[in-house]
């Protein structure tokens, strides 16, 4: 097997899978098509739950792979949240957080990697970042759902649900955000020669 076909795994082909569910999602989204559009956005969030299962389990991790999941996963919720930013679902200062941070982690890793630093064996994905992921995955849903099973989405118990949900991510994103980029500077090289940073 070459090393091409190595990267055609079962893990990285749900990642991609989960990528080229995102457009579906906004055309769906767009139309309204609220129950479709929760269906959809549930199956992507899904793929993200098994392909780092099943890359465990059948042994086939890859490098592709390390870098295709969170980017897909940056895409999904990006993505969905800049739509329910604007139609007013979500707080957009919500957004211009979520948005922010995974511009400066994008930017931040970039920068590592053109400075010479192995980005993938310094920069481990933190837990904080993973429950970070959960709760804006979280907190979609219970928009979504909110949205196609409630109508105006103003049951009370939906909305304590939605604003609890908010804050969260909101601290989540501020603080894991604040944590890579302490983490950069301590994996920044000194020397511009080598990125262990000594």
């Amino acid at each position: 097997m070459g090393i091409g076909e190595k990267n055609w795994t079962i893990p990285n082909l749900l990642t991609i899978f989960r990528v080229l569910l995102t457009p579906v999602f906004v055309v769906l989204f767009m139309q309204e098509r609220l129950y479709s559009a929760l269906l959809t956005f549930g199956a992507a969030g899904l793929t993200d739950a098994l392909d780092g299962t099943i890359a465990r389990v059948l042994h086939q991790r890859s490098r592709l792979g390390a870098m295709l999941d969170p980017l897909a996963d940056k895409i999904l919720l990006v993505t969905s949240f800049v739509c329910l930013a604007i139609k007013g679902w979500i707080p957009g200062w919500l957004a211009v957080v979520v948005v922010s941070r995974d511009v400066i982690i994008v930017g931040g890793l970039a920068v590592l990697s053109f400075s010479g630093v192995d980005v993938k064996e310094r920069i481990r994905p933190l837990m904080i970042s993973k429950i970070n992921t959960t709760a804006q995955m979280l907190l979609i849903l219970a928009v979504l759902g909110g949205r196609a099973f409630f109508g105006n989405g103003d049951e009370a118990a939906l909305i304590l649900a939605q604003g609890i949900l908010v804050a969260t991510v909101a601290v989540l994103s501020v603080l894991s955000g604040t944590l890579y980029i302490f983490k950069w500077f301590g994996s920044f090289p000194t020397d511009g020669k080598n990125g262990n940073g000594r």
